[in-house]
């Protein structure tokens, strides 16, 4: 259950980065969560107008096959290293 614990602990300090990070580091951060809270992809893609949609289906989607656990481990590696680099 520590896992989790990281997990969640993660989730909310990413929350308060000083500095927006960028929508790559934004969107591998997203693909992680989804995997880790939801699992693999069980959405539509969204149309191609729906730019910021299409982004984050792509992005949960290239997770697609990653455990929950995996998941959490390298959301928790991907967060830590983004409040290292923009302070929180």
């Amino acid at each position: 259950m520590a896992l989790q614990a990281d997990f969640d602990s993660a989730a909310e300090k990413v929350k308060k980065l000083k500095t927006k990070p960028t929508d790559d580091e934004l969107g591998e951060l997203y693909g992680f969560y989804k995997q880790a809270t939801v699992g693999d992809i069980n959405i539509e893609s969204p149309g191609m107008l729906d730019l910021k949609g299409k982004a984050k289906w792509e992005a949960w989607n290239r997770k697609k096959g990653v455990s929950k656990e995996e998941a959490m481990k390298a959301y928790i590696s991907k967060a830590n290293g983004m409040i290292e680099k923009y302070g929180i």
